[in-house]
């Protein structure tokens, strides 16, 4: 049951997302006795995304009350997902109201299983990650006396490139794997010391801001030097951006003047990016054949007036929740709406068609929402229409900023 579930949500994670992309090597089959840290910024779509790109069993922590919520308990337990109560959900708990899931946890390990935890303690959206909790280092400690191989533990960062909007793309960034016997001391100086490694292991892996205007610099910054370098992908993204990241803290202090030019210039480019509903994108990209489109448009045109109320029914569930939730409601009501909406367009094909018309009406119903979504990939690849002034007076504005990037480039590496 566990197999048959991952492998679903492997197929449906690859197509909520449009592309998930990976750096570093994710665990193998034969991993045993370590615990996964991650970040935690896109509520229950985060240990899907880890879960499904591990070749190894892993046990995924999560708050209790997730079990309150029909029809998910099932599948928590299925996933064989480890209930634990947060203060903030119940603030008159006891405090040792989790040493025996503790206890349990630290077993788990011991006997060679895999988990994982978000040390953060809860979902965010904040630029920069929030304090880490010392559970994962308390049951690390806890599993290594009786463990029968050494316990370890490894960073996963998760990056969105638009972590609320459907066909986005997404980052898993696995890094390096820690031995626990290699943090040496004793008592709660261990514990810090084990929680700081994992924390530094994160910061490693993410591109970090003080705030959301700074990560939206560096994110636009490294993304107009992906793209010049021929690279889109947001692996490439990831790197630049980290060394962006860097530069930018040595430049605030060197040069706040620079900064606040290389602000205004990449600012005005991408405010007239966004005023002609356009995006930096790479020079070299082929776009799919003409004969495609038009092959795939009959089923795509079927699909996307077959299917429209069900594709806009999870975007309006999800308005009314929180925000760090948005892609998991909607994930969550597509699961629901889109088959039920599926087997009522098949059942009544059947009913009102006669054979064979109805067979291939029943076909088209189920395969052209496939073919609308491939027409819904290349919308979001295709460039806006814009006037040869609007063009040419872009241009300027993009040579002005990566002026004025290279010129702090050049400071920075001189």
């Amino acid at each position: 049951m566990r197999d048959a579930l991952l492998g679903t949500f492997r197929r449906l994670i690859r197509l909520y997302f449009r592309r998930v992309e990976r750096i570093g090597e994710p665990p193998g089959p034969d991993t045993r006795g370590r615990v996964f840290v991650s970040n935690h910024h896109n509520a229950l779509i985060d240990p899907i995304l880890v879960l499904t790109d591990a070749a190894c069993e892993i046990s995924p922590i999560a708050k209790s009350t997730l079990w309150n919520i029909p029809g998910l308990a099932w599948l928590l337990d299925r996933a064989g997902a480890v209930p634990i109560v947060r203060r903030k959900d119940s603030p008159d708990k006891d405090a040792s109201s989790n040493t025996a899931m503790f206890a349990k946890i630290a077993s788990h390990l011991a006997d060679g299983g895999n988990i994982l935890i978000f040390p953060e303690g809860t979902s965010h959206s904040e630029p920069t990650l929030a304090p880490l909790k010392t559970g994962a280092a308390r049951m690390l400690i806890a599993a290594e006396g009786a463990a029968r191989t050494p316990p370890t533990f490894q960073a996963v960062a998760l990056e969105f490139d638009d972590r609320e909007q459907f066909r986005s793309r997404c980052l898993v960034v696995w890094g390096p794997v820690r031995r626990l016997a290699d943090l040496t001391g004793t008592g709660e100086e261990r514990i810090v010391a084990i929680t700081a490694q994992m924390k530094a292991d994160l910061e490693d892996l993410l591109v970090d801001a003080t705030t959301h205007e700074d990560k939206m610099l560096i994110a636009r910054i490294a993304e107009m030097l992906a793209n010049d370098a021929g690279d889109g992908s947001m692996a490439a993204w990831s790197s630049l951006g980290r060394q962006v990241e860097l530069a930018g803290k040595t430049l605030r202090e060197a040069d706040p003047v620079l900064v606040a030019k290389i602000r205004e210039h990449v600012g005005a480019y991408y405010a007239e990016l966004d005023r002609l509903g356009r995006r930096d994108r790479q020079p070299d990209r082929t776009p799919q054949p003409a004969w495609q489109r038009l092959a795939l448009a009959p089923l795509a045109v079927s699909g996307i007036a077959l299917y429209a109320i069900p594709y806009f029914i999870p975007r309006m569930v999800a308005r009314s929740h929180d925000p760090d939730a948005v892609s998991t409601v909607k994930l969550g009501t597509a699961l629901l709406v889109y088959p039920l909406w599926a087997a009522g367009l098949v059942g009544l094909s059947l009913v009102v068609l006669p054979p064979p018309l109805s067979l291939g009406a029943a076909a088209v119903v189920i395969a052209s929402p496939f073919a609308a979504l491939r027409w819904l990939d290349e919308y979001w690849e295709r460039q806006a229409e814009a006037t040869p002034d609007e063009l040419t007076q872009l241009a300027r504005l993009r040579i002005a900023a990566r002026t004025a990037i290279d010129e702090a480039r050049s400071r920075f590496t001189a």
